[in-house]
């Protein structure tokens, strides 16, 4: 709110600061601050890849964590690192498959499970997607500084830690939401 007032423009309607008061504290502005950019870079990433390959983030991620394991996963692993359910990487999983940019089968050792490698086509398709995405990214970033950017990637690894370090862990928090 403090920047639009500031500068007399109108706050966009997916700044979650909009509404903050000086009084409501600096860690939740901070938050807020954290998830305003988060949304508006996620955002911007969205629109290229849907204009530019007419395709999703949860697709482009999933073609991202096969590419960068450079051999095949795991439904699990896949949604463990991607941090979805299963059924969401099922359902991601099959329409990939039916596009030819990925292949599913059995793992040898047990066949309950079923491992998922990019094909040559999933592998061409992410490259020219990723080359883009760094693009789009870079492009939101040009306003700040070289410096800046290094100082706020130093800052942000520091709250990472105090976040994790803090004792309220992504478990703790789905068990709080299992027991509402």
């Amino acid at each position: 709110m403090e920047d639009a007032a500031r500068t007399g423009a109108e706050p966009r309607i997916d700044d979650f600061e909009t509404d903050l008061r000086a009084d409501d504290g600096l860690e939740l502005r901070v938050w807020l601050r954290l998830l305003t950019c988060s949304t508006l870079i996620e955002h911007g990433v969205r629109h290229g890849l849907h204009r530019g390959f007419e395709t999703t983030l949860p697709r482009f991620d999933v073609l991202a964590q096969l590419q960068r394991a450079g051999k095949p996963l795991s439904m699990g692993d896949l949604s463990r690192r991607l941090m979805v359910t299963n059924g969401n990487i099922t359902g991601l999983v099959d329409r990939l498959a039916r596009e030819g940019m990925v292949e599913r089968r059995r793992a040898a050792g047990d066949r309950r499970v079923q491992m998922v490698e990019l094909t040559g086509a999933g592998a061409a398709l992410f490259l020219r997607m990723a080359a883009d995405n760094r693009r789009w990214v870079t492009g939101m970033m040009d306003g700040l500084a070289r410096e800046e950017k290094e100082a706020l990637f130093a800052l942000l690894g520091r709250l990472k830690s105090a976040v994790l370090e803090s004792g309220e862990t992504m478990e703790d928090a789905d068990e709080d939401d299992q027991r509402r």
